[in-house]
C-alpha cells in the first residue's frame, strides 16, 4: 500500500458522520493529528460543518486503536496473531460451517459506516458466492422505512429531490426530524431560506426539540399518528380542489383506494385532530398552509421511520406529494433524510437483506442479470434475514457464525440483551473493527481483524440528494489496519472465488459497481452511474462530488425525478399506497403507564466511539438522561436533576431527570449514545422493544411501554484522572473526555469511607485528602510532575466541588501548593475562569460567559455571536442561545410568545455533578 504523504496541505474529503455528506479539508499536522475545517467547495455544505465536523481533529488518536490482527485463545484471552493465520482461520471456520449447514447459517452485519467498496465487496461474497442473503446492516434501524415506502411508491428507492429544494422552497414540512441537532448544516440551509425568501417551517413531532423552537408552526401530534395527519391531508387536499388531477390521472395508479383509506383514517380537520391529539385550529392551519403552498418539501427523518408502522408513514406522506404533483420540481419533493454518511450508498449496493445489488431485487430477471454479470456460481435467489430476524436467528442457533463491520449492535438493536445473549452462541463470531474494545467485541467475539479509520481509508460514499463523494486518506494507516475490502477480498480468495475478487484498489471496485448499475439497464432502473465505469485511477482520486443517475452518453448528471413522471413500476406509474389504520402495537398498563422515546443528542453519535474522544463535544449534555414532562414528574416523585430508574419488559437503565414541558404527557425520551463502556446503567437500546415494521423489518424505537420510579443517591460527585479508571461495582457513573484525560460523573449510595480506601488501591502515589465523613465530603488528590494526575471529589447532591474549575485545573498544568488547597476546599479559584457548561461546542463557549454577554447588552443570537463567536459554525447551538436570551428578558423578540415554549428548565442540570 502507498504511504499518505503527510505534508502540510490540505486533502479534500468527506465527514464521518451523518447524510448530509459534508466535504471536508483536513490539514495533516505531521504528528498523526490534522486540523479540520469545512470545504467551500463541496456542494452539501459550502464550508460549512456541525459541531461534531468540527471535533474531528480530535478524535483521531490511537487510544483504543485495534492494530493488528487477535484471536481469542483457548485459555479465553485474546492474542495477537498474523494477518494470514487470521484470514486462514476466519475462511476455514466459514467453509467448514456452510459445508455442515448451508449457506444459512451464515450471516454479514454491515454498516453506514463502511465505505460503498468495502460494502460492495461484502455484498458480492455472501450473496453471489456464498449463496446466502443474510447480509444486514444498521442502516436497518435507522433507514429501511424509506427504503420500503420509496419502493412501494416509485418502484424503486429513490430520493427524487435535492438540497437545492431547500434554497426554493416556500414551505418547509419536517416530520419527525430533529434535524438543528441531527442534520444541523441542512437545517441553517432552512432557516436562511426563511431569512431570504420568507419560507416558512412547520416542525411535526411529539417533542418540542430545538427545531420545534425554529417554527412557525409546531404540531405536537401523539405518537404513532403521523398517519393519520398525512391521511387527514389528502382527504382535506381532494376536498379543496388542491389536487393535481393531470399528474394523478396521466403517471398514478391507486388514488381512489387510497383516498378512501384516509377518509376512513381521518376523514375531516376535527376527526385528524381527534386522531392526533392535535387542536383543530392548528390542524386547519397546516392543512391550509399546505395546500395553497405549491413549493412544498416534506423531510422526514427517524421520527418517521423508526417505528412500526414507518413504511406506512412514509407512503401517508408521498401520497399527499403525489397528489398535488409536488415531486421532482424544484422547492417541491418529498425528502428522506440519512442517518449515516453512506446508507445510501450502502442501499445502492445492495447492503440490506431484501436487496440484491444496484437497486435490483429478488425477481427472476434481476437474479439471473446480477449472476452472468458476476459469474455467480450460486447466487442467493431469495431475501436473507433482516437485523432483528438475524439476531434472533442466531439465538436460536440457525446462524451460526456472524460477520460484523464497522458497528456495535450489542448497544445500538432493540431488546441489546437479548442480543448479547445470542453472540455468545456463535460458533465463529468475527470483527472488523477500528477499536480494541465495545459492547459488541467485549461480548465474546473469536477473531479481531483491524480495519482502517476515517482518515486512513479511501474510496466513495452518497449522501441523502444522491450525491457520491470522495472520501479521501490523508494519514498513514497505524500498525496492521487494512481496509474492509482488502479483509474481505483476501477471505474470499480463501475460500476459492481468487478470480472473482482480485481487486487491487477502490478505484477498481468502484468501476465494477459503476458498470454493474448500467448493466442491461437502458432507463430500466434509477441507480445507474455507467458514466463513471472507465474512470482512470487518476480520475478516481481526483473524482468530485457527483449525483446519480450519470449514465453513459449524459453530458450532465439528473438532479432530479418524476416531475414528468417516469416511474420504475411495469407500468412506468407511480402507486398511492393505502395504509393500515394507525395503531401502535403495545399498550401501555398500569405497571408500565408511560412510553419511551429515544434518539440522539446535538454533539454525539451512536455509540461514541468516536465523538466520545472528543473533550468539546463531551460538555454540552455529558450525562445519560431521561426528559419527563412536569405532570409526569409530579405523578411519579420525581424531582429535576435527581436520578430515576426506567424499567420495560426487556431491560433497565438508571439515568439523570431532566423535567420539561418540552417533553409530552405520558412519554419519556432518552438518547441513545451511552454503553457499558461509556456509562454504569445507560444502555438504552436494552429497553426497547424489538417489534419490527412488517414491511421494511425496521424496529420500533419510538414508543416502548415503560415504568419511572426515582432513584436516590447519597452522593454526588466526579474524579478526573490521566488513565481510565475502574469504579467500584456499587457507583453510578458516566464517562466524559476531558482535556488531558477521563472524566466521570459519579452518584453513589456507599460509604465514603469506602471510596477513600478504593482510591488509596487505586492510586499508587501520596494522596493529598479532605474528608468529613459526617458531613458527607471527601475530597482527594494525587499529583505528578506538578500536575493533578488523579483526583476524587463527593459530596451531597450540589456540594461535591465545582466540575468545571476542576476541569480547568486539571488541564491547566503544574499547580503550585496554594493551588492545591483551594482545589481540595471546593471552592472557585482566582484566575480560573468557570465558564459553565459548554453550549457551543464547535467553540468551546460556555453557558456564563453567553450570560454574560446578555446582561451586558447583548440582545440577539447575532449579537453573541459577534462577541463570542457561539452559533457562529453550524448553528445548532442557537435554539438555546435565543432561550437564554428569553430567560433573562422581559419579552423574547425573535419568537411570537404563544410559539414561545413554556417551560425550558432541566439541561443546565445535565451539565455538572
Amino acid at each position: 500500500m502507498t504511504a499518505v504523504d503527510q505534508t502540510l496541505r490540505a486533502t479534500k474529503t468527506s465527514c464521518p458522520y451523518c447524510g448530509v455528506g459534508c466535504g471536508v479539508l483536513a490539514t495533516p499536522d505531521g504528528n498523526g493529528g490534522a486540523a479540520i475545517s469545512g470545504d467551500p467547495a463541496h456542494p452539501a455544505n459550502f464550508g460549512r460543518l456541525c459541531s461534531k465536523g468540527s471535533a474531528l481533529g480530535e478524535t483521531l488518536g490511537l487510544e483504543n486503536r485495534l492494530l493488528y490482527p487477535m484471536i481469542r485463545c483457548s485459555k479465553g484471552s485474546m492474542e495477537r496473531i498474523a494477518w494470514s493465520d487470521a484470514l486462514d482461520h476466519v475462511a476455514h471456520r466459514l467453509k467448514h460451517i456452510i459445508a455442515r449447514d448451508g449457506p444459512g447459517a451464515v450471516a454479514f452485519y454491515l454498516s453506514g459506516q463502511l465505505l460503498t467498496e468495502d460494502y460492495y465487496v461484502a455484498n458480492k461474497l455472501m450473496k453471489g458466492f456464498v449463496g446466502s442473503a443474510n447480509v444486514d446492516t444498521n442502516s436497518r434501524l435507522c433507514m429501511a422505512s424509506s427504503v420500503a415506502g420509496h419502493r412501494r411508491a416509485f418502484g424503486a428507492d429513490t430520493v427524487p429531490g435535492c438540497y437545492e429544494d431547500l434554497d426554493e422552497a416556500d414551505l418547509m414540512v419536517l416530520v419527525g426530524s430533529n434535524a438543528a441537532w441531527c442534520h444541523p448544516v441542512l437545517f441553517q440551509r432552512m432557516i436562511a431560506n426563511r431569512e431570504r425568501r420568507g419560507g416558512r417551517i412547520v416542525v411535526i413531532d411529539p417533542r418540542r426539540t430545538d427545531t420545534a423552537e425554529e417554527a412557525d408552526l409546531f404540531l405536537g401530534v401523539r405518537p404513532g399518528t403521523d398517519t393519520a395527519l398525512f391521511a387527514g391531508l389528502l382527504v382535506h387536499l381532494a376536498g379543496t380542489d388542491a389536487l393535481d388531477r393531470d399528474y394523478i390521472d396521466n403517471h398514478t395508479a391507486g388514488f381512489d383506494e387510497a383516498l378512501t383509506r384516509g377518509r376512513s383514517i381521518a376523514g375531516s380537520a376535527a376527526a385528524t385532530a381527534l386522531a392526533t391529539g392535535l387542536s383543530e385550529a392548528d390542524v386547519a392551519a397546516f392543512f391550509q398552509m399546505f395546500a395553497a403552498t405549491e413549493r412544498t418539501v416534506t423531510l422526514y427523518s427517524q421520527g418517521v421511520n423508526q417505528s412500526a408502522q414507518g413504511t406506512d408513514k412514509v407512503n401517508a406522506i408521498l401520497n399527499c406529494h403525489l397528489a398535488t404533483g409536488r415531486i421532482g420540481k424544484k422547492g417541491a419533493s418529498p425528502f428522506s433524510l440519512t442517518g449515516q454518511p453512506n446508507a445510501m450508498g450502502g442501499r445502492e449496493v445492495g447492503g440490506l437483506a431484501n436487496q440484491l445489488a444496484a437497486h435490483m431485487g429478488f425477481t427472476p430477471p434481476d437474479i439471473d442479470r446480477v449472476r452472468r454479470f458476476w459469474k455467480a456460481p450460486r447466487i442467493a435467489t431469495h431475501e436473507g434475514l433482516k437485523a432483528v430476524q438475524m439476531f434472533e436467528a442466531i439465538g436460536r442457533g440457525e446462524i451460526k457464525a456472524l460477520w460484523v463491520m464497522g458497528t456495535n449492535p450489542a448497544v445500538s438493536l432493540p431488546d441489546a440483551d437479548s442480543a448479547r445473549a445470542a453472540l455468545k452462541k456463535l460458533e465463529l463470531f468475527v470483527v472488523s473493527e477500528n477499536v480494541l474494545g465495545n459492547d459488541t467485541v467485549d461480548v465474546g467475539v473469536h477473531v479481531l481483524l483491524p480495519a482502517q479509520a476515517w482518515g486512513e481509508k479511501s474510496g466513495t460514499v452518497t449522501n441523502s440528494e444522491r450525491r457520491i463523494s470522495r472520501q479521501r486518506a490523508f494519514l498513514n494507516p497505524p500498525g496492521e489496519t487494512r481496509p474492509d475490502w482488502w479483509i474481505v477480498s483476501e477471505v474470499a480468495r480463501r475460500l476459492g472465488f481468487g478470480n472473482a475478487f482480485d481487486f487491487h484498489s477502490p478505484a477498481q471496485i468502484f468501476r465494477e459497481h459503476a458498470a454493474l448499475s448500467a448493466f442491461e439497464n437502458n432507463g430500466s432502473r434509477d441507480f445507474d452511474i455507467g458514466a463513471l465505469q472507465s474512470l482512470s485511477d487518476d480520475a478516481f482520486d481526483r473524482l468530485a462530488p457527483v449525483q446519480w443517475p450519470h449514465r453513459l452518453g449524459d453530458t450532465e448528471p439528473q438532479q432530479r425525478f418524476f416531475a414528468e413522471g417516469g416511474f420504475f413500476g411495469n407500468d412506468g406509474k407511480a402507486r398511492f399506497v393505502a395504509p393500515e389504520v394507525p395503531a401502535l402495537r403495545t399498550e401501555t398498563t398500569a405497571a408500565r403507564p408511560l412510553r419511551l422515546n429515544t434518539g440522539r443528542i446535538r454533539d454525539q453519535w451512536h455509540t461514541m466511539t468516536r465523538t466520545g474522544v472528543s473533550p468539546r463535544l463531551g460538555q454540552h449534555l455529558p450525562e445519560p438522561f431521561v426528559e419527563v414532562h412536569p405532570e409526569d414528574a409530579a405523578r411519579h416523585g420525581l424531582v429535576d436533576g435527581d436520578f430515576a430508574r426506567i424499567t420495560t419488559d426487556y431491560g433497565q437503565c438508571t439515568l439523570k431527570v431532566v423535567v420539561t414541558a418540552r417533553q409530552q404527557r405520558g412519554m419519556l425520551f432518552a438518547p441513545i449514545h451511552w454503553s457499558e463502556a461509556t456509562a454504569s446503567a445507560a444502555r438504552v437500546g436494552a429497553l426497547v422493544a424489538p417489534l419490527t415494521d412488517p414491511f421494511s423489518g425496521q424496529p420500533e424505537n419510538k414508543a416502548t411501554p415503560a415504568s419511572i420510579a426515582p432513584y436516590d443517591y447519597v452522593f454526588r460527585g466526579f474524579a478526573l484522572s490521566r488513565t481510565p479508571l475502574r469504579l467500584p461495582g456499587h457507583a453510578w457513573w458516566a464517562r466524559v473526555a476531558v482535556t488531558g484525560g477521563f472524566g466521570y460523573l459519579i452518584a453513589d449510595k456507599a460509604d465514603l469511607a469506602g471510596w477513600s480506601a478504593w482510591l488509596r488501591s487505586a492510586v499508587k502515589s501520596e494522596l493529598a485528602e479532605y474528608s468529613d465523613f459526617g458531613g458527607g465530603v471527601y475530597r482527594a488528590a494525587s499529583f505528578a510532575a506538578g500536575r493533578i494526575d488523579v483526583c476524587l471529589f463527593l459530596g451531597p447532591a450540589g456540594d461535591a466541588g465545582d466540575w468545571n474549575v476542576a476541569k480547568e485545573m486539571f488541564a491547566t498544568g503544574v499547580l503550585g501548593d496554594n493551588e492545591r488547597k483551594t482545589l481540595l476546599s471546593g471552592k472557585s479559584m482566582d484566575g480560573v475562569a468557570n465558564a459553565g457548561p459548554v453550549v457551543c461546542a464547535c467553540f468551546g463557549v460556555g453557558r456564563n460567559a453567553i450570560c454574560d454577554a446578555v446582561a451586558t447588552g447583548a440582545t440577539s443570537a447575532a449579537e453573541i455571536g459577534t462577541r463570542l463567536k457561539a452559533g457562529t459554525n453550524c448553528g445548532s447551538c442557537i435554539p438555546e442561545l435565543k432561550r437564554l436570551i428569553a430567560q433573562r428578558s422581559s419579552r423574547n423578540p425573535h419568537r411570537k410568545p404563544w410559539r414561545r415554549p413554556t417551560d425550558l428548565p432541566g439541561y443546565g442540570s445535565l451539565s455538572g455533578a
